[in-house]
Parts: C-alpha cells; structure tokens; sequence
C-alpha cells in the first residue's frame, strides 16, 4: 500500500468537503438575500452569486496538488509514503477550513449586499484573503514535494 497516493486522494477528498460546506453556508446567505430583494420588489443582484461559489476553487486546489503534484511523486517514490500522506492531510485540512471560512465571509458579504445594494468589492476582498490560505497551503505543499 501506498500512503503517498492516500494521501493524494485526501488532499482532493477533504478539500471538497470544506468547499461543499463553505458552499452550503453561503448559498443559504445568497439566497437569503435574493428572498430580501424579491419580497421588496427589488432585482436579485446576480453578483452574489460570487459569494455563494467561491469556496469551490478550494475542490480545483486540493485537485491540482493531489492529482498532478502527488500522484507522480508517491508512485516514483513510495518510501515517502508517509511524508506524503502527512502533506496530503495537512493540506486538505487548510483548504477546507479555508473554504468553510470563505463561506462564512461570503455569507455575510452576500446579506450585506442584498441589503444595501453597496459594498460588493469591499466584502469580496474579505473573501479573496480567506481563498489566500488554499493558495499558500497548495504552493507551500508543492514546493515541499
């Protein structure tokens, strides 16, 4: 058994999990605010629909260093089984946080928006600083294969 290709597919694996509930949390915000704007004969603004799908490219992270990064690393070199099951893990971990912690900004960058018509680019800066975290968790682990 290959703990580096476990550890691949965790990577992958736990990243979608944190997008699927990152998603989840914001969604219900999104469409929260769009309920708001159609009961006070307001337009739905479409925009908020960034919210709810930013903790998607979380799945795309954990994706590109599991199935192109570690993949090929763990078959040439199954003695780093464990190494590479730990970065997997640990990687997975933070781009799922990231992607729940992004739902949670979104969430309320999308009922704040909703609301006020105002502050869209301001609260998805919010956003972007959370989808940083995957960023640096996948290039960090990538640089340490």
């Amino acid at each position: 058994m290959n703990l580096g290709l476990i550890g691949a597919g965790l990577v992958l694996g736990i990243a979608a999990v944190g997008s699927a509930i990152g998603i989840g949390i914001a969604g219900q915000s999104v469409i929260g605010a769009w309920k708001k704007c159609y009961i006070a004969n307001k337009p739905a603004p479409m925009t908020l629909l960034a919210f709810g799908g930013a903790p998607l490219t979380q799945t795309f992270y954990g994706y590109i260093l599991g199935f192109i990064f570690m993949m090929p690393a763990a078959a040439d070199n199954p003695n780093k089984g464990p190494l590479y099951l730990a970065i997997g893990l640990a990687s997975g971990l933070a781009m799922a946080f990231s992607a729940i912690s992004q739902g949670r900004a979104g969430a309320a960058g999308a009922d704040a928006t909703g609301e006020t018509g105002k502050g869209f680019v301001n609260y998805m800066m919010i956003v972007g600083i959370c989808e940083t975290v995957a960023i640096f968790a996948m290039v960090l682990s990538m640089i340490s294969l």
